[in-house]
């Protein structure tokens, strides 16, 4: 899946619907970037957005939004209840999918540069982007806030990141950074909004102070009683979730609710979730449980229902999903594994180069490994076959994920091939030498990498062999030898690319790798068939 980077500008303005529109118009104009919302506060005088998009948009997005809260917004008259420094206030970049920490960093320091180049203005970095322990907290840098900025600029130590150390009445500066996805949670307690301030000082990292903090970590919380809902909830943000997860904090606020011999009603996620987040909780009660579930829909219905999120209001995982929100079209992303099964054998027999032997070969790959989870599942939860259910258990996921994993390659190989075949095209010079070096590396790792998804499955199919329902012999057969074709047309790739390939010791290790999955994957099949063909039932 592509790559996805969250990004949550505060703009100063909250009450001026024509300047929260503008900026709203410049983040949807920017190609690439998805706005998700856009939350004014009057009494702040403030507006939050929140879009998402691959690094380099995100960044685009960004900037595009600043330069026009620059034009518009006059922070020589701005006054609001929310503590501000500038225009922009603070500008958060947060990986959400299949994106580091350190990319979301490199995210905020390329805005810092570019925008205070583009219109001249100072602006300081925090959180995961800072270096210096005293101005790596938001709260630090801001102190005093656009009041106190202009003196403040003129002290060495508070000497901005990136542009000028002066004051621009009617800007102030700018704080960007990374950091973790915050979550905002609350769970519902059937007590008093004492009795659940009184959770929430237990499991807070802050607890009751330095002399007894509380038991989990990257955790803030209070407690407080929602008069729409008629109950107290323990109402917490949650700093770094991949450390305390939402499952963890309703685990212990349960536990300390049963202490208090008060009831738990569920709970709510305020605004939007990662995926992973709810997957991670899913995967909590599948071990807590004993639970075997694989399909992703069915992991989120059971998260939902564990952590009871419908309980104030409906949880659509398509509205509150941050990845569903912005799912890749995967007829764009993907368009040879979109397309019906005729219409991919009658493009492979057409005039074109691609796609060709590569696709090919991953989608029979794919076809193994799926016939072999198809054997388990005809084998799984049958009451003659209960006994070798734990086994089935074991053998089922590697095989369905070694499918799923296998489909994108269907694309990326030709997508590979295609960008060899644009930087043959790019004029001589040593940028062309390079640019054919980098594509045709490439072209060697996609069918290898094609070849190592294929290998993990032999050790669950030479398993399978031995304990599937034999009713699907045939099945079983034919998706082992699809697995050994699949990995046999991948290995064609990588030897007739390597061919052209002038770094000699990439050549001697892709070679090696190679030829040593081709042996297993030979030898495994022969292993398979050799113990379906001696088994009796």
């Amino acid at each position: 899946m592509n790559k996805l980077v969250e990004c949550v500008p505060n703009f100063s303005e909250g009450r001026d619907q024509s300047i929260i529109d503008a900026i709203s118009k410049a983040i949807r104009d920017t190609p690439g970037c998805t706005l998700l919302d856009v939350d004014p506060g009057k009494s702040t005088n403030r507006t939050v957005y929140t879009f998402v998009g691959c690094p380099d948009s995100i960044v685009n997005g960004a900037i595009n939004a600043t330069k026009v809260a620059f034009k518009l917004i006059d922070m020589t008259k701005h006054h609001g209840e929310h503590p501000r420094m500038g225009a922009l206030d603070v500008c958060p970049f947060v990986p959400v999918r299949n994106v580091t920490m350190e990319e979301c960093v490199n995210c905020s320091k390329e805005f810092g540069k570019r925008i205070s180049e583009e219109i001249g203005v100072p602006i300081f970095l925090y959180e995961e982007a800072s270096t210096q322990s005293y101005r790596k907290q938001l709260k630090q840098i801001r102190q005093g806030e656009y009041e106190g900025l202009e003196e403040k600029l003129k002290e060495e130590k508070w000497k901005p990141d990136f542009g000028p150390a002066k004051f621009i009445p009617s800007y102030g500066a700018s704080v960007t950074g990374a950091r973790s996805f915050l979550i905002a949670y609350n769970v519902n307690i059937l007590g008093t909004k004492e009795q659940a301030h009184r959770i929430a000082l237990n499991v807070r990292e802050a607890g009751r102070g330095d002399n007894e903090p509380g038991r989990l970590k990257f955790l803030k919380g209070i407690g407080w009683y929602v008069d729409e809902y008629n109950l107290a909830q323990v109402s917490m943000n949650l700093d770094n979730y991949r450390v305390t997860g939402v499952h963890t904090v309703f685990e212990e606020c349960s536990k300390d609710a049963r202490e208090l011999n008060l009831g738990v009603a569920g709970s709510e996620i305020v605004g939007l979730v990662p995926l992973e987040a709810i997957l991670m909780a899913a995967d909590y009660y599948i071990a807590k449980e004993n639970l075997f579930i694989i399909d992703e829909s069915l992991k989120v219905r059971l998260a939902i229902e564990r952590l009871g999120l419908s309980s104030c209001s409906f949880f659509d995982p398509k509205k509150r999903i941050i990845d569903y929100m912005v799912q890749e079209d995967l007829k764009v992303t993907q368009p040879l594994a979109s397309m019906s099964v005729r219409g991919f054998v009658e493009l492979l027999g057409s005039r074109t180069p691609a796609p060709g032997g590569g696709s090919a070969s991953a989608l029979i790959a794919a076809m193994g490994a799926g016939l072999g989870a198809m054997t388990g599942w005809m084998t799984f939860g049958k009451k003659k076959f209960e006994s070798l259910d734990s086994i089935m258990r074991e053998l089922l996921p590697p095989l369905d994920k070694a499918m799923r994993d296998l489909i994108p390659y269907i694309d990326a190989d030709t997508n590979a091939f295609n960008d060899y075949i644009k930087a043959m095209g790019t004029p001589k010079g040593p940028q062309r030498d390079i640019a054919i070096d980098k594509a045709l590396k490439q072209a060697i790792n996609i069918p290898l990498s094609t070849m190592k998804i294929s290998n993990t499955c032999w050790a669950p199919l030479l398993k399978m062999a031995q304990y599937g329902n034999m009713a699907s012999k045939s099945d079983l057969e034919v998706g082992c030898k699809s697995l050994e074709t699949g990995i046999w047309g991948a290995h064609r790739n990588v030897t007739i690319n390597l061919l052209d390939c002038k770094d000699a010791q990439f050549v001697e290790s892709t070679t090696k790798e190679a030829n040593e999955i081709l042996k297993n994957a030979q030898e495994s099949l022969q292993k398979v068939l050799e113990i379906l063909s001696n088994r009796k039932e």
